[in-house]
């Protein structure tokens, strides 16, 4: 299986992210995400980089369908 490699933009959130930030990403990480990083597949900065990926694209996935719900409702 081929590890994605996170974008560039998404490495510099990353890396600039505080402690507290860092752990509380860290902690709503996924299990593939996290067991790459135990495993030394990853980086802790390309994990957290996969991970911030990944939320933003479940929260545009989420406000699409908000979008579509609030159309349907003045319909």
């Amino acid at each position: 299986m081929k590890l994605k490699t996170p974008a560039d933009e998404y490495l510099e959130k990353a890396s600039h992210l505080s402690d507290e930030e860092a752990e509380r990403l860290l902690a709503r990480m996924r299990g593939k995400f996290s067991r790459r990083v135990e495993d030394k597949k990853l980086s802790r900065t390309e994990a957290l980089a996969l991970q911030l990926k990944f939320e933003d694209e479940e929260l545009t996935e989420w406000r699409k369908k908000m979008a579509e719900i609030r159309a349907n409702e003045k319909s």
